[in-house]
């Protein structure tokens, strides 16, 4: 009879989520740590692109101030994965799409000046902010997927109920684009070469 117990306690914990929740909320913290790793990656390759543009474009200093100003505003907010909330979360996601949209805008300079085209330092660092960005959609993407993994877990039965009883995790808030992304009527920059 005993036997019989613990056999039936041993199924019952493998299959309630005692290992499942913080194992997925490890991998929420996890996803979202890559994300921060991209975006500080794009931050550190900014100075090097502004150097090369100014040398050809000194003239459009405003671009290349907004540029410097919104990586500055971009890695000044930090996040924690251990104490985030959707408001801090819209404005980490805030500050890092004013600072695409800046990049856009220098990016969109390089049209005037076919001399800066055809740079190699130019060249090579816009493939990197490339590469970087796509690395940061993957990114986002996969801390997506973890969050609706998570929350699927805290909130979805039987799991849930072991999340009541144990852990008392809340959902976690999704990935979202700004208020002001969503809003705004601005047409994304067009880059042609």
């Amino acid at each position: 009879m005993k036997k019989i117990i613990v056999l039936a306690m041993a199924l019952f914990l493998t299959g309630c989520g005692i290992q499942s929740i913080p194992q997925q909320k490890n991998e929420v913290d996890a996803a979202l740590a890559e994300i921060t790793n991209q975006y500080k990656r794009r931050a550190d390759l900014i100075p090097n692109l502004v150097n090369v543009v100014k040398g050809y474009a000194s003239h459009e200093s405003k671009t290349l101030t907004d540029v410097v100003e919104a990586r500055a505003k971009a890695t000044s907010v930090q996040i924690d994965p251990s104490k985030v909330s959707a408001e801090k979360l819209a404005e980490f996601s805030k500050a890092q799409g004013e600072l695409s949209q800046a990049l856009g805008r220098l990016m969109v300079v390089s049209e005037n000046y076919p001399n800066l085209k055809a740079d190699q330092n130019f060249r090579d660092l816009q493939a990197q902010l490339e590469g970087t960005e796509n690395r940061i959609t993957v990114a986002r993407n996969r801390y997506i997927e973890h969050i609706k993994g998570f929350n699927n877990l805290v909130s979805v039965p039987p799991t849930n109920i072991t999340n009541m009883i144990i852990y008392r995790y809340e959902k976690m808030p999704q990935w979202d684009v700004s208020e002001a992304e969503k809003t705004t009527n601005e047409k994304a920059p067009e880059v042609k070469f």
